[in-house]
């Protein structure tokens, strides 16, 4: 068996507010591997964004270890680990994310000129095509609807072949219509790149559909009822 993708160690994570430290990731242990698709559910507040997050370095946990690619994250340097997540994780947000002031193909091609690609919008065109957007490369978000939007964002986070997806909620804003066919099309692409998937989702459908479910309540693993 392959060495997992990306490695939980008694994962913790806490925030500190007015009121006193809050706990929001209770000691997960969870190992991901590649080519796999993972779903995280769980109860509102239970910290399954806070979890996804952490696992993209964009917050810092608070004890345990993180293993992204078999390096320890608190070892990467910060730009060493900005230039990471470019270039072999993808991001999805359930609000999308997107910048106002650039259009779709901007947005697209945003990952890739800041690593100096000279295809950028080359590379931006042929996904916006494969998401089915070519006609709106020139729109600006406010100009989408929001499957639209979310089209756009999962182009973005494809744009580089990430070895890596991970999608917080992403029909979390779209109609049922709407989202089914946004997760088709997630599946879809990551069947296509060959990534590693792992998505937070309220849906249990959605969740059927990876080939792990793991499930979270007040930030801690929980095990799967018996079907």
């Amino acid at each position: 068996m392959s060495d997992p993708l990306l490695e939980l160690d008694a994962v913790h994570f806490r925030l500190d507010g007015n009121a006193g430290p809050v706990n929001i990731i209770n000691g997960i242990t969870l190992d991901v591997r590649s080519g796999t698709t993972v779903a995280i559910t769980g109860p509102s507040g239970s910290g399954k964004s806070s979890l996804l997050m952490l696992m993209a370095g964009l917050e810092i946990h608070t004890a345990g270890i993180i293993r992204l690619f078999g390096q320890d994250i608190r070892s990467i340097p910060d730009r060493a680990f900005n230039r990471l997540r470019r270039s072999r994780i993808g991001v999805v947000f359930q609000s999308f994310h997107l910048i106002p002031t650039m259009t779709a193909r901007e947005n697209i091609a945003l990952p890739l000129e800041l690593d100096g690609r000279v295809d950028a919008f080359e590379r931006a065109s042929v996904l916006l095509e494969s998401v089915g957007l070519a006609d709106r490369a020139g729109h600006y978000p406010a100009q989408l609807s929001g499957g639209e939007q979310q089209r756009v964002a999962i182009a973005r986070a494809m744009v580089h072949g990430p070895q890596l997806i991970l999608a917080d909620e992403p029909t979390g804003n779209l109609d049922q219509t709407t989202g089914q066919a946004i997760m088709d099309l997630l599946f879809a692409m990551r069947a296509q790149h060959g990534g590693t998937l792992v998505m937070v989702t309220h849906s249990r459908t959605l969740a059927e559909r990876c080939d792990t479910v793991v499930r979270i309540m007040d930030g801690r693993l929980k095990p799967q009822p018996d079907a």
